[in-house]
């Protein structure tokens, strides 16, 4: 897929979770059309880096350090890229998962990993949607993208967290376009699949994820496309979010992943074609 160049001129562009992963490669991807980027997230070297990328494509970039888990922290990245950029057009809600933890039977859940997960992958994007809110409906328009995840429509066990986290915030994407409608806000969310976001990362990021990724190459027979995705495939997603082709949508769940969804996502469901010999193998 390809757009004209410069779809998103003049548009400010706020993504949380914007030093890795998609929130880094939609922000490459946004700033090709045109669009000036804020990147906010807890560590500052890697938003600097996913800055300096933005600026070699000719567009403006601010770094923020932010812990969306804080909602002081949030309410400054909105007044902060105010002060500095002028004006918000789009806020996408990227900021999530908390890696590196063990599934964990329920009795073994502390409250602060509750606590922790939830914050991350839901409070984090009440109290940044929150913060902007009412300067989008004084404005009479604005946009706000949530990201979720295929795992926010099924279960999956030990996961108790992410998965429920990410079901909410499939469901306040739908009370916030209800609520803003009438403000000429829309808010509409993003759901990925397995998407390989390697390329174009942090070195550190790299070096922590090869493992991940060599093993997420076997997800590909799950997935009725028969392969993973690639940033691009959130990317031009989030362009089109962000353009003024999508003035009437809101309150839309747009999943991007091959048809696993439909399929069964992940390991149980979708079942990968064999011939009937090795099928009774």
């Amino acid at each position: 897929m390809s757009v004209q160049k410069g779809t998103l001129d003049g548009k400010v562009i706020i993504i949380t979770g914007g030093g890795t992963g998609l929130g880094r490669s939609m922000a490459f991807r946004l700033a090709e059309e045109g669009a000036d980027i804020v990147v906010a997230a807890r560590r500052v070297p890697p938003l600097e880096e996913t800055a300096a990328g933005v600026r070699k494509l000719g567009r403006k970039a601010l770094v923020v350090s932010t812990d969306v888990t804080d909602a002081a922290q949030c309410n400054r990245l909105i007044e902060k890229t105010l002060a500095e950029m002028g004006k918000i057009d789009v806020l996408i809600n990227n900021a999530g998962i908390v890696r590196g933890e063990r599934p964990k039977q329920m009795w073994e859940i502390t409250d602060q990993e509750w606590h922790t997960g939830i914050d991350v992958n839901l409070s984090g994007g009440f109290y940044c949607s929150r913060a902007v809110s009412k300067y989008f409906a004084d404005r009479k328009n604005g946009h706000i993208i949530m990201v979720a995840s295929g795992e926010g429509f099924r279960g999956q066990r030990n996961s108790f967290m992410y998965n429920t986290a990410k079901a909410g915030v499939v469901n306040f994407t739908r009370v916030m376009a209800l609520t803003l409608a009438e403000y000429n806000v829309r808010v509409n969310c993003i759901v990925p699949g397995f998407v390989d976001t390697f390329e174009n990362q942090p070195e550190e990021y790299q070096k922590a994820m090869g493992p991940i990724r060599a093993a997420a190459g076997t997800r590909r027979v799950f997935v009725p496309v028969g392969h993973t995705g690639k940033p691009d495939d959130i990317g031009y997603l989030a362009v089109f979010l962000c353009s003024d082709a999508s003035d009437y949508v809101t309150a839309g769940i747009f999943i991007s992943d091959g048809g696993g969804l439909a399929g069964g996502f992940a390991t149980t469901g979708y079942a990968p074609v064999v011939s009937l010999k090795e099928g009774l193998a």
